[in-house]
């Protein structure tokens, strides 16, 4: 019998060891060997045995056979699914570029050394006749700790030991004796923290005739064995998650498990209670406030069949189910469902990856689709359905722009619109609630010198400092504050202050002094710091304890307040002067997904758009919500310029911690590249990126295009093989990014 080699990844976070070596397999286990088992090896000089993946099985050695070593064993302890997710590690590593050990890194449950928690109860070893006698004894003798205990434990067999050394007052060394005497024993059983409350259940609601159109469709398919995937495009307050708790519910109740990816800003307490409510506490939760110890408690339930429904961010995706049935992405379109850390994958394409390898599918949520998503869904390789009516008879809020050019001319020079302003006396004077949107947190965006025009500048990034509440001057990308500048370092002046529009803080100010008499939250990364703050700051808001709530893009994301029935939103045009060619397609979706707060029950909603560009078509098709306006205007630009997902795009990274040597490294790159080029690519840059210095890092980049992904992936290879003389260069790539550089 011919031997059989096997390349193994060795399992040390060391990128001088991201490469695989071969290894010989023994007869003897080569049937427990497959790609993705994890197996101890000797490696280097003195044969320490470390632990491996095996990425790539074949019968053909890579050197010398004698000088092979062999495979030791096979590491049992690792189910099929862990198998399954190194599989996709290696194709996030090909296809988005990173080191193998990242991607593992990524992909695997978190195995760090984490405290578990474990239930310790004290029992009685001895027969009731035995402890009674017991007893006896230790109440003559006048043992009254012991007495009490041994009293205890008749009444009750089985006593958590917190009471026992609490409430009893039995000290650790009476119970250590009782032990040695064989009397008592002390038993441990492993607990699992639960990262959801109990709840009362509640059974499936009614469906409306186009909700159970869609459910009996996708029934049919799973029962005929098709496993492909959906997008479901439905408007804001259509009823979506119904649809998809329906779906999840066939699903599980054929045995299999379902993975439900929310964006972390909208992952509330209040959306995760639907689903606990139907599904009881089968279901779980995963998201960043969760301790190492509560992330590792979940993926143990979920491996051994205690869950069989995850909810949370892209991480979730990774959750160690080894009978995976379904994926359902809510939210689809939301950029933080792409990683900015290598691999900088996106998780719609992971999911449907990791759908194919378990033979599951995959289904699309959103009220403003990606581009990319209902591109491919009218192409045909997505099945596409539509809600277009809100459940629970509520109808859409009427929409309606100010132009603020014209509040300008008129004298108003507040951010204020007069008919907004009228609009929320309104709402107080009835009872009922507002919510404003502005996207930009803090007071103001910059401070300058109006004497010389000295911007105060972050020292560490190439950005302004923002002015915060407290006499404070913040990075928003490194973290750095400082006190107020009261001089200009530059010339000396005092004419220094605020500039560039306002954020958050300020709109909270001013709505304060314009209504004393309304109680005013708000929400943004300054004021959810701490856990529990994001919680708190929603329910508050949702028991009426408030009239108003100020907000960024975090209060727009899902949420359902039946008295909302006001949104307005501040600066609406603030994001389409990004450096990015999707800021038509996110300035849509925000516009869209904030006025789907309002009006989401039988009261009548109203939404008003305070804008200087009414007439952008982002903005008018937002007023109408009518995407498909907005769709085939936006993909005429994608056409007309290769974007994705007309063409497709890599950006490279280079980062350096001296100017020169990221200038150097991302030229030589750039010619690298350009030697012996494909047809059908374009290189663009080398250039600086438009924020050219975070925390201390100097940053170059350089874009390709091409139609075909593949030749893309083919440079992403060639320039992960280049050579640098300097030693902190650093390249990251991204792959059809969502956002510039």
């Amino acid at each position: 019998m011919n031997d059989r080699y096997a390349d193994i990844i060795v399992d040390i976070s060391h990128e001088n060891l991201d490469r695989t070596f071969q290894y010989r397999i023994p007869q003897n286990i080569e049937e427990s060997v497959s790609v993705g088992s994890r197996v101890m090896i000797p490696f280097g000089r003195s044969d320490r045995q470390v632990a491996g993946f095996v990425l790539e099985i074949s019968d053909r050695p890579g050197f010398d056979p004698g000088k092979t070593k062999d495979i030791i064993s096979v590491i049992t302890d690792d189910t099929l699914v862990e198998q399954k997710l190194i599989i996709l590690a290696n194709w996030m590593k090909e296809r988005y570029g990173s080191t193998m050990n990242r991607a593992l890194a990524t992909v695997l449950p978190v195995k760090k050394n984490v405290r578990t928690a474990v239930k310790r109860d004290v029992i009685l070893k001895l027969s009731r006749k035995e402890a009674e006698e017991k007893l006896a004894i230790f109440e003559r003798k006048n043992n009254v700790a012991r007495a009490r205990l041994i009293s205890s434990l008749l009444e009750d067999d089985m006593i958590d030991i917190k009471l026992v050394t609490g409430k009893l007052n039995i000290s650790s060394a009476t119970i250590k004796a009782l032990c040695e005497q064989g009397i008592i024993d002390v038993v441990e059983k492993r607990m699992y923290r639960n990262t959801i409350s109990a709840a009362e259940r509640t059974g499936p609601v009614e469906l409306l005739p186009d909700q159970k159109a869609i459910v009996d469709d996708f029934i049919s398919d799973y029962r005929a064995g098709i496993r492909t995937t959906y997008l479901l495009h439905g408007i804001t307050g259509s009823g979506k998650t119904e649809v998809y708790m329906e779906i999840i519910d066939h699903v599980i109740s054929e045995g299999r498990s379902v993975i439900v990816l929310i964006p972390e800003i909208s992952l509330t307490y209040q959306t995760v209670m639907r689903f606990y409510r139907r599904f009881g506490d089968r279901v779980s939760t995963l998201h960043s406030r969760l301790s190492d110890g509560e992330r590792y408690d979940q993926f143990e339930r979920a491996k051994k069949h205690e869950i069989d429904i995850m909810i949370g961010p892209r991480s979730a995706l990774f959750t160690p189910f080894d009978n995976l049935g379904l994926i359902v992405m809510d939210e689809e379109h939301e950029s933080s469902y792409k990683s900015d850390q290598m691999p900088k994958y996106h998780a719609r394409d992971v999911a449907i990856k990791l759908a194919s390898i378990h033979g599951a599918s995959v289904v699309l949520g959103s009220a403003t689709p990606s581009v990319e998503s209902y591109n491919v869904a009218v192409n045909g390789k997505y099945k596409l359905y539509s809600l277009n009516k809100r459940a629970k008879e509520a109808s859409l809020p009427d929409v309606s722009a100010v132009d603020m050019r014209e509040e300008l001319a008129s004298g108003n020079r507040t951010v204020f619109s007069h008919r907004l302003k009228d609009a929320i006396s309104d709402r107080i004077m009835r009872g009922e609630q507002v919510m404003l949107f502005i996207n930009r947190r803090g007071v103001s965006s910059f401070v300058s010198c109006r004497s010389c025009g000295e911007v105060i500048k972050c020292p560490h990034c190439d950005v302004s400092l923002s002015q915060h509440g407290k006499g404070k001057l913040i990075c928003h990308y490194c973290g750095y504050e400082q006190n107020e500048v009261k001089t200009c370092g530059k010339c000396g002046s005092r004419l220094i202050g605020a500039m560039g529009g306002i954020g958050t803080e300020a709109v909270e100010q001013q709505i304060k002094s314009m209504f004393p008499q309304a109680v005013v939250l708000r929400m943004d990364a300054d004021t959810t710091r701490k856990k529990g703050d994001y919680e708190s700051i929603l329910s508050t808001f949702a028991n009426r304890e408030a009239d108003i709530l100020v907000g960024t893009q975090m209060i727009v994301k899902g949420h359902d307040f039946p008295y909302v029935t006001l949104v307005g939103i501040l600066a609406a045009d603030m994001s389409l002067y990004a450096n990015d060619y999707r800021a038509g397609e996110r300035t849509f979706q925000l516009l869209v997904q904030a006025a789907g707060r309002a009006g989401r029950d039988q009261r009548k909603g109203q939404v008003i758009i305070q804008t200087y560009r009414p007439d952008h078509y982002a903005v008018a098709a937002a007023l109408t919500q009518d995407y498909g306006a907005f769709y085939e205007e936006e993909m005429g630009y994608r056409n007309l310029l290769s974007y994705p997902p007309a063409g497709h795009m890599l950006a490279i990274l280079i980062e350096s911690g001296t100017e020169k040597e990221g200038s150097d490294a991302a030229d030589a790159l750039a010619a690298a590249i350009m030697d012996g080029i494909m047809t059908g690519v374009a290189v663009i840059g080398p250039t600086t990126a438009t924020i050219k210095k975070i925390k201390d890092i100097y940053r170059h980049v350089i874009y390709v295009k091409s139609m075909d992904t593949d030749k893309l992936i083919m440079i992403k290879d060639k320039a992960e093989a280049a050579v640098f003389t300097a030693s902190d260069i650093r390249i990251s790539f991204d792959l059809d990014p969502i956002g510039g550089y």
